[in-house]
């Protein structure tokens, strides 16, 4: 069964930004990308049908904790993989569930084996091994799936940093040899991404780009950054590890960020992105807009009859007057999170696809710095 292709396209002369596209079972995404989070098998407050048509959505992101402990497995392969459950036509990626069992600090042990954890949904105890997360993986069906890693908490100890990146480089051993063990269920190709960890020490850092290289897998993820450290720090992090990683393969960023942060870090050499941060700030409120940040719920919008953006292609976001928008929040009306929702991820994945054309222009570079400033403007 063929595996995913990814087909570098162009580079951009004065950065490391680079187009491509990524073809697997599911379909084509062209990179830069950004993936709506459908955590639970829903991009919240979206329907399947708005994400394609409005938001303009080529992959969404869903997660291995969440969906084991609702509906679970067996649900999920009696209805044919969470493709057909959810009737989604297009590529799904899977996170393993790491950070989501790592940030239940108070009730999970982390031992060699794995990580045994309670559910908060009713305290029932689980094991996630290795080889757990990649057969649970196996059952919801992604396109693409994540090897099971330890994200260290910031701020980490070198030493502890040094061996939790150890263990996650022992966890990938083992999820390799039980992926290569096993077959998909749906009859798609799955693929299986490494994560790179090792902290905030540029030395770990490196060699576990080095360790996770040498795998040779489709694609390879940046992990455990966005997790509180300054965004400069980030930077250098992320640059550094897109450095190292082999240049033919997609290069994922876990969970980042502000829109001037993708743009960043599209600059560094990212191609794939995700984060909650549209559709949660969105539902809060916030809207990124072509012209800056807007708190919905200020007065100055009470009376301002003008679309909510009109600068990029989105429907909803040209239907709905920000006045209209800010009466629905003031309401406590569903109508308003779902509204600012859909602009906030059109708007993303607007940005992603402003930044291929500028790529492939040869001016990204120019239109990135004008763009972050605009965008970061408080209106």
């Amino acid at each position: 069964m063929p595996s995913l292709k990814f087909e570098l396209q162009r580079k951009d002369p004065f950065s490391m930004a680079r187009s491509g596209e990524i073809t697997t079972d599911h379909g084509i995404i062209p990179t830069p990308m950004f993936m709506p989070v459908g955590t639970a098998g829903s991009v919240k407050a979206l329907t399947q049908k708005q994400l394609t048509d409005e938001v303009k959505a080529k992959i969404i992101l869903g997660n291995t904790y969440h969906l084991f402990l609702r509906p679970g497995t067996d649900v999920l392969e009696q209805a044919g993989g969470l493709h057909r459950f959810m009737n989604w036509q297009h590529p799904v990626l899977t996170d393993s569930g790491g950070y989501q069992v790592f940030s239940l600090s108070g009730t999970r042990k982390i031992k060699e084996e794995g990580v045994t954890f309670q559910s908060h949904i009713d305290g029932s105890r689980h094991l996630f091994s290795p080889e757990r997360v990649i057969d649970i993986q196996r059952s919801i069906g992604a396109d693409i799936i994540m090897a099971f890693d330890e994200c260290p908490p910031y701020p980490s100890e070198y030493g502890y940093a040094k061996k939790s990146m150890n263990l996650t480089h022992r966890w990938l051993d083992r999820c390799f040899e039980r992926m290569n063990g096993t077959e998909p269920k749906y009859g798609h190709t799955q693929n299986l991404f490494p994560i790179v960890q090792g902290g905030m020490y540029e030395d770990l850092r490196k060699a576990s780009c080095d360790y996770i290289s040498a795998a040779h897998a489709t694609g390879n993820a940046i992990g455990g950054l966005s997790v509180g450290e300054p965004e400069n720090q980030m930077y250098d992090l992320c640059g550094l590890c897109c450095a190292e990683l082999p240049e033919g393969k997609p290069r994922y960023l876990m969970g980042v960020g502000t829109p001037w942060n993708i743009l960043e870090c599209i600059a560094l050499g990212v191609d794939m992105f995700d984060c909650v941060m549209p559709t949660r700030n969105g539902r809060n409120a916030m809207l990124f807009t072509s012209k800056g940040v807007v708190n919905i719920d200020n007065k100055k919008w009470e009376t301002d009859y003008s679309p909510i953006d009109d600068g990029i292609p989105c429907e909803t976001s040209h239907y709905y007057s920000k006045a209209y928008l800010r009466h629905l929040f003031k309401s406590k009306e569903i109508l308003g999170y779902t509204i600012a929702s859909i602009h906030n991820l059109a708007f993303y994945l607007h940005i992603v696809s402003e930044a291929r054309k500028h790529i492939e222009a040869g001016d990204f570079s120019s239109w990135m710095k004008n763009s972050i400033a605009l965008f970061k403007q408080k209106l």
